[in-house]
């Protein structure tokens, strides 16, 4: 069947599904097998430590697909410059930046002038409008299923996605609670021209960087298996279950701000729990997906398994 769409037309991929940023788990081996796939995998440009070092992750990519990629740019979440790791993306003629966190405004005054393909993650219909004035080529919206940063409003994608759509003249890729075929036809009954993913991604066998009891907890886990931190501090974000998200909150009750929050939320605490496994002192993003997820395939496997199941649901509305 044909999977043209909006997305894959303004991306030049072949299936509407992209791979989310993934702070400390995007890089090239997942990046290129996602584009491999047919969708557009990403590089996480903010979790590496200097400019270089995105450089030759981006060569590792080349060197491992001819496929169109991207390069994500948590602005808001790392508090770090990052225009001269956007100068490389730009010198490396990267195809598509995605922006998420923050304030996109000097990254579009940086791209001007150049042919990269502008995607921004919102999580509300006003941040979506805002983007298109901007610039943006295409919106990636979050409902409040999804893991890691969220909106503020708690509005589920299913409602979420749909209100978008009507605000907006670009292309919508949904996010959140999304992780097989039926979410993809889903998202394109709500009427987005594609679908991006973060938490399936992650139980995958090219994700090389999450520590395996990261995956078991997101192959084994429930949709009730996650909660979300950070509200207190006006940036909620959702977090697989355990000890240190616990401790977390009930700080985050008895009234405790930023200062004694900080070590305890920072990327470091991630990197103990997604590389190391360490379940008591650190944590890891997931979205309520973890309920839908079963096992931990090759991203070719999973593609394959969620055409199948969307060309299914397809042919089932064609009767």
């Amino acid at each position: 069947m044909n999977w043209n769409t909006d997305v894959t037309d303004l991306l030049g991929i072949q299936y509407p599904i992209v791979q989310g940023g993934l702070a400390y788990l995007a890089y090239s081996e997942l990046a290129a097998a996602v584009s491999n796939a047919g969708g557009l995998g990403q590089i996480t440009a903010m979790s590496l430590p200097d400019p270089d070092s995105l450089r030759n992750e981006i060569h590792k990519v080349r060197k491992l697909t001819d496929k169109p990629f991207g390069v994500n740019f948590a602005i808001g979440q790392h508090g770090r410059p990052f225009s001269h790791y956007l100068d490389v993306a730009i010198e490396e003629e990267v195809p598509v930046i995605s922006m998420t966190g923050g304030n996109p405004s000097s990254i579009f005054e940086q791209l001007k002038g150049t042919n990269v393909k502008k995607l921004v993650l919102v999580a509300a219909k006003r941040q979506a409008q805002k983007a298109e004035e901007l610039g943006a080529d295409a919106v990636m919206v979050v409902g409040q299923e999804g893991g890691g940063h969220l909106g503020k409003s708690d509005i589920g994608t299913m409602v979420l996605i749909p209100s978008v759509v009507d605000a907006v003249n670009i292309p919508v890729i949904a996010s959140g609670g999304i992780g097989d075929g039926r979410g993809l036809m889903a998202a394109l009954g709500l009427g987005a021209q594609g679908i991006e993913m973060g938490t399936r991604f992650i139980a995958t066998q090219e994700c090389v960087h999450a520590n395996e009891l990261y995956k078991q907890k997101l192959v084994e886990g429930t949709e009730n298996d996650t909660t979300v931190i950070k509200r207190s501090l006006g940036m909620p974000a959702r977090a697989v279950a355990n000890p240190l998200t616990q401790k977390i909150l009930e700080i985050e009750k008895q009234g405790g701000g930023y200062e004694e929050l900080k070590e305890l939320i920072s990327g470091k605490a991630n990197r103990k729990y997604i590389y190391e496994g360490d379940d008591e002192n650190g944590f890891g993003w997931a979205g309520q997906v973890m309920g839908i997820i079963k096992d931990s395939p090759t991203v070719a496997e999973l593609f394959a398994r969620m055409i199948n199941e969307a060309e299914e649901i397809r042919t089932k509305w064609g009767r």
